[in-house]
């Protein structure tokens, strides 16, 4: 890509993180900082309280025929009304109320912004009424939802927005920039270790050291699947019950649900890495180097291309979306995040 001359006064190159990460005790290590917020629910611990933003619930309709719809908490908090929205995207076995979800969400409304937590399809409340489920390339997912929130409320869409996504909703939303993100007024977007590299996340978290966060991911992946996706694959109930790996959940189910050949021609297509040489958003990427679930190379390649408009940070240290540093209890990628919206408050292409 060979950015114009209008597009390098805004290319984010230029943008550094406030500080460097430097984890915190406890949470010493990559498996620490990734499994930090499931042990802290497990002690005891509560999440960000919004209960100062009371949350509004609203939804769209997917135009797939479906019949399906995404639903979000949005909050409009004390939002200027030319600020843009930020629009938080969880990952693999997330949701709106997920613990990272409601953090950011805190720290971006405590800054003055209005959020909107969406859930992906078949995640959240709609969960039992969904025909289908998200998966890491359902980008048209994102191009609906927005398309149906800027009809629905042209008022609070009129500055724009921030995305940001996490794991693989950050997977997906990089391939809807890249997509679809000239047909929106996308200001710029954060990305939380996104696994851009499908195919070597499947291989990493299959490997030996990774047995428990594989089990723990596939027993959840079985429990959200729906009769309707189900349906779509060809698929029983106790098909599904003996499927063993990450893989064949994907090869039987994702793939055979959504007109994929295979589990492999899933990963191919909707990998996010080959996507980001399209982005003409300002975008930051942030991962660690001692992520267990996502190998760096993924990102040491993605460091390697062209578009000016991408900034890839690789932090030493920090989990798979943890990053949870000394310094206060904002986590470190969200005082990322909230520094490259700053950067980037409004639209200038």
């Amino acid at each position: 890509m060979i950015p114009s001359s209008e597009t390098r006064l805004q290319a984010p190159a230029d943008w550094t993180p406030p500080a460097d990460f430097r984890e915190r005790f406890p949470w010493i290590g990559g498996d620490l900082q990734t499994l930090r917020n499931t042990l802290f629910n497990r002690l005891g611990g509560e999440h960000a309280d919004l209960s100062p933003w009371p949350a509004r619930r609203v939804s769209t309709a997917m135009t797939d025929g479906s019949g399906d719809r995404l639903c979000a908490e949005l909050h409009v908090g004390n939002r200027a009304d030319d600020r843009p929205l930020s629009i938080l995207i969880h990952g693999l076995t997330g949701c709106a109320d997920s613990g990272y979800m409601r953090n950011s969400s805190r720290a971006l409304l405590e800054d003055g912004g209005a959020v909107l937590r969406l859930n992906l399809r078949g995640a959240g409340p709609l969960a039992g009424d969904s025909r289908f489920h998200y998966h890491a390339g359902r980008s048209e997912d994102l191009r609906d939802f927005l398309g149906g929130l800027m009809a629905a409320e042209p008022g609070l869409c009129a500055g724009g927005f921030h995305l940001a996504g996490y794991s693989l909703g950050a997977n997906m939303m990089l391939k809807f920039l890249a997509e679809y993100g000239a047909d929106f007024p996308i200001v710029a977007a954060v990305s939380v270790s996104a696994p851009l590299d499908l195919k070597a996340t499947q291989e990493r978290m299959m490997a030996p050291r990774n047995r428990f966060y594989h089990h723990y991911l596939l027993h959840r992946m079985k429990a959200e699947t729906s009769a309707g996706v189900l349906e779509a694959a060809g698929m029983t109930g106790a098909d599904l019950q003996g499927l063993q790996w990450i893989y064949d959940y994907d090869e039987r189910i994702v793939a055979a649900a959504n007109g994929f050949a295979s589990a492999d021609d899933y990963y191919r297509r909707c990998s996010a890495g080959p996507f980001l040489e399209r982005i003409a958003i300002p975008t930051l990427l942030i991962h660690a180097r001692n992520d267990p679930w996502i190998p760096a190379s993924i990102y040491d390649a993605a460091q390697a291309q062209t578009n000016r408009l991408v900034k890839v940070v690789l932090s030493p240290e920090g989990g798979h979306v943890g990053f949870h540093g000394r310094g206060g209890r904002t986590a470190w990628h969200d005082l990322c995040l909230m520094s490259f919206f700053q950067r980037h408050p409004e639209r200038t292409l």
